[in-house]
């Protein structure tokens, strides 16, 4: 970097600034630019595209600069905001036409991954969180907050992999962690997040005390008590730490944070990010969009809140029956009075998102154009107040006094005119009437064409010149111009102010008069505007309580429609919710895959789980006959009925369940170094480990990573322990391909056989896709390659090698059967029968067999065995 001696005092200036925000990068605003130098200007050019030049061109010691366009400045903030990159927004903080030397500049708010206030950055149907962790006496603290709406919220945990489970349902933009903090843990934690950004905070920024003091001056109160948090130390923490990077980043008081919610995560149907993934809840497996998830497929939300609602709906099902019944006792009578529902979608799609509104105008970003949407949204409220009194449920009554929001309504109705710009520095932006004083500079204004066209007219005819005009340009301002052939007819009183080719411009003393009274009477208009702007959009904000209780009503409003909407779209029926530890699903159906079949009707299936009698569902059948269907659906279901929603199904009884566990298919984690069997082992073990009788356990196929006896083997262990667990066991649905473990249903009471029906004609076999009781009589899975496309030669071979081995025949080469019983057998002088037979077997390595191998290995110990009986 060049030498601070060699620096103008503007760099100067720059790079002083530049090393109180070292982790950003800084617009330096010069102008109509925000401007960028040294390593900020190189990293900016490459990521937005644009052109790196350099300051001091003809210097050894060049800077490379890049600029923007302050106008343009949201389009590239948000590229750098993708790229998790932070920004430091340096203004000037004094007007440079009254600046003696260098106009002074500060950084006015930083704009980062977490912090990102403005509606123009984010998803409408998505929160935009901050995550703080925070641990005390071997308690996790876990704050997160969306300055964009409000909300925030605190949880603590003492389980590692808990955390790790609700960051991943948060989902943060940026998580901040004390500097302080053992590195270990800040290491796990970077490791397990690579993609999300953290930010160190100074330690004292995690001082108990501190942060008490902290949420106390936030929301003025002397107690936590109130806040569900006050036993929550680490939780405590983790807020006031956030609360602190708040002010920081946004340069004031976040006044508009709602009040901090303190959760217990045992209150909601716990998912972890394995069983989100698997259900695709919130997008789907292959294509990691939005489309083809269950939120895509149940929202008919209408308002960007109601979305976001929704979406939290779905991560956080409830546990306690009570509130679960009033959601569905809401989405009833909702979908019983469907003409008044229908009214109430038509006002519900004309509110915009009026708890980020809110928001902006809290915190000073909002313009005319915000206070005209947060106008149109309240116009529908009385509206579909008088709606809701057809309702008795107490979701649906309106929390707030219609005629407080009716004078915020009015208020804004009665100031800002229709055509209002975004700038607030432009003027313009009241009706007439508003106030007097702002009138009469607004007369002086806008008639100010009569006086010109008056005053032209009188000047032709005292001088006899037809052909003079008055005209305005921005370096001469007002001027009267002449044709030179009529220059000998001008009066004295005019003076001459510039010499052109065809024409001479003059001024009169009248004009300028008028030019100065006009110009002054503009600048009196427009501070005078700033100044009735900034009163009016903080008596909104003072409002902020009222609006913000709306907002979450409408939010709610229209979640609870739009499950509505969904039940008679699709069909669904309202679950009945028992704590007899009992599953029944009557013709249950898969929500996403029957909406998106076109031509095939989907095939329900009953679903009966209990804890005494019907605890594990083992199901065999080939691929793609429709097990793993059957096993989501469940899941859906139960998830589903525990968010408040009608289900798809003919008929369904949900117990309470606490926790949906799913091994669901395995893929290779490459980059974490893990084996397909070793996903499918550690969340198996996770089941196991952490399950309970009022869990539900979706498994689907495990043991395939492995060799074959060892599969089968894990599978029937990991199957009796789910039915034994902690002597209690689990409901379980578990699918596989392993015939074998049909048997349990001999030797496990609360175990059952179950198959999807395949029908088989010459060969070729078709999908009935109906669970039914039994086990599978064979796999079919010949014919399923072929369904699938594999040549026919080779699914004519595969059927001769398949007799040959179920006639006991070997298919290997005769030298492989020859090394294959060299290698079982190792003869003694004179040994045992049963000795040899049990040396061979102990010398057997099946890791290192292929199931083939492995299937003849075993034909020839049952052939050894008959000769040795």
């Amino acid at each position: 970097m060049t030498s601070v001696d060699d620096l103008t005092p503007m760099m100067v200036q720059y790079t002083e600034i530049k090393k109180e925000y070292p982790d950003c990068i800084l617009f330096y605003r010069m102008g109509d630019f925000y401007e960028m130098f040294y390593e900020d200007a190189i990293k900016a050019a490459q990521i937005l595209e644009i052109a790196l030049t350099s300051r001091n061109k003809n210097s050894p010691n060049q800077i490379p600069m890049c600029g923007i366009p302050v106008k343009s400045a949201d389009f590239y903030l948000a590229r750098l905001i993708e790229k998790e990159q932070k920004v430091a927004i340096c203004e000037q903080t004094e007007d440079p036409a009254l600046a003696k030397g260098l106009v002074k500049r500060e950084v006015v708010r930083l704009i980062t991954p977490g912090m990102i206030a403005d509606s123009n950055f984010l998803d409408e149907k998505e929160n935009n969180y901050i995550a703080s962790v925070s641990f005390r006496e071997n308690t996790a603290g876990l704050s997160h907050v969306d300055i964009s709406t409000g909300d925030f919220k605190v949880t603590e945990t003492k389980d590692f992999n808990v955390l790790i489970d609700e960051i991943n349902r948060i989902n943060p933009g940026e998580i901040i962690v004390s500097e302080e903090e053992n590195s270990d843990i800040v290491k796990k934690l970077k490791l397990i997040f690579p993609a999300k950004v953290f930010t160190l905070l100074p330690g004292s920024y995690f001082d108990l005390n501190l942060c008490k003091e902290k949420i106390f001056d936030q929301f003025s109160i002397k107690s936590l008590r109130g806040l569900g948090c006050s036993k929550m130390s680490a939780g405590v923490i983790s807020a006031g730490a956030i609360l602190f990077y708040i002010n920081d980043t946004q340069k004031q008081e976040a006044l508009h944070l709602k009040s901090l919610t303190g959760y217990n995560l045992e209150k909601h149907l716990v998912l972890d990010s394995i069983t989100s993934t698997n259900l695709e809840l919130l997008c789907s497996m292959k294509e990691k969009t939005r489309k083809g998830s269950l939120l895509h497929t149940i929202d008919y939300t209408v308002t960007a809140m109601g979305a976001r609602l929704l979406r939290n709906f779905i991560l956080y099902p409830l546990t306690n029956i009570d509130e679960i019944l009033k959601r569905h006792d809401s989405v009833s009578e909702l979908v019983h009075e469907r003409l008044i529902r229908e009214d109430l979608k038509k006002f519900l799609k004309d509110i915009y998102d009026i708890e980020r509104l809110t928001t902006k105008i809290s915190m000073g970003t909002a313009g005319p154009k915000e206070l005209l949407l947060l106008r149109n949204s309240l116009e529908a409220i009385p509206e579909i107040e008088k709606l809701l009194q057809n309702f008795n449920s107490s979701l649906l009554e309106f929390p707030e006094n219609p005629k407080e929001l009716a004078k915020i309504e009015n208020l804004i109705s009665q100031s800002i005119s229709d055509d209002a710009p975004q700038v607030i520095s432009e003027g313009n932006i009241f009706k007439k009437g508003f106030n007097e004083k702002l009138d009469e500079l607004i007369i002086l204004t806008t008639q100010g064409k009569t006086w010109l066209a008056k005053y032209e007219a009188s000047l032709k005819k005292q001088t006899k010149i037809s052909s003079l005009k008055l005209k305005f340009n921005k370096v001469f301002g007002y001027f009267i111009d002449v044709p030179k052939s009529q220059t000998p007819k001008v009066p004295d009183f005019f003076v001459r102010k510039q010499t052109l080719v065809n024409s001479e411009r003059y001024i009169t003393e009248e004009l300028k008069e008028y030019e100065e009274n006009v110009f002054s009477a503009q600048d009196k208009r427009t501070k005078l505007e700033y100044e009735l702007f900034l009163n009016l959009r903080n008596s909104i904000a003072d409002k902020r309580k009222i609006l913000q209780n709306t907002a979450s009503f409408i939010a709610r409003l229209d979640v609870l429609s739009s499950f509505a909407e969904l039940a008679l779209q699709r069909g669904y029926c309202r679950p009945k919710i028992n704590k007899k530890n009992m599953i029944y699903i009557k013709a249950g159906r898969h929500p996403v895959v029957e909406a998106v079949l076109e031509n095939e009707r989907f095939v329900p299936n009953d679903i009966y789980l209990d804890n005494d009698e019907s605890q594990l569902l083992i199901i065999t059948g080939p691929n793609m006959a429709g097990k793993s269907t059957i096993l989501r659906q469940t899941a859906l279901i139960v998830l589903l009925a525990q968010t408040g929603s009608y289900v798809p199904a003919e008929y369904a009884d949900i117990s309470i369940t606490d926790r949906i566990f799913t091994r669901v298919g395995a893929s290779d984690n490459l980059a974490g170094g893990q084996s397909t069997f070793m996903v499918e082992m550690e969340e198996a073990a996770n089941i196991l480990n952490n399950a309970t009788k009022d869990s539900l356990v979706v498994m689907d196929e495990i043991g395939r990573g492995t060799s074959t006896f060892d599969g089968i083997s894990i599978a029937w262990a990991v199957a009796e322990e789910l039915h034994n667990l902690r002597g209690k066991g689990v409901k379980t649905l578990f699918a596989t391909h392993y015939h074998e473990l049909t048997e349990l249903e001999n030797t496990l009471p609360k175990a059952k056989n179950f198959n999807i029906s395949i029908t088989e004609v010459d060969g070729k076999i078709s999908f009935l896709r109906k669970l039914t009781e039994g086990g599978a009589s064979k796999s079919y899975g010949i014919q399923v390659a072929g369904l699938a496309g594999i040549p026919v030669n080779v699914i004519e071979r595969a059927k001769i090698l398949l007799k040959r081995l179920e006639s006991g025949e070997h298919i290997l080469s005769n030298q492989k059967i020859k090394n294959l019983k060299e290698k079982t057998f190792q003869m003694e002088f004179f040994p045992s029968p049963e000795k040899e037979f049990t040396q061979a077997l102990a010398s057997l390595n099946i890791n290192e067999m292929t199931p083939v191998e492995a299937l003849n290995c075993l034909n020839a110990l049952i052939d050894e065995a008959k000769k040795i009986l």
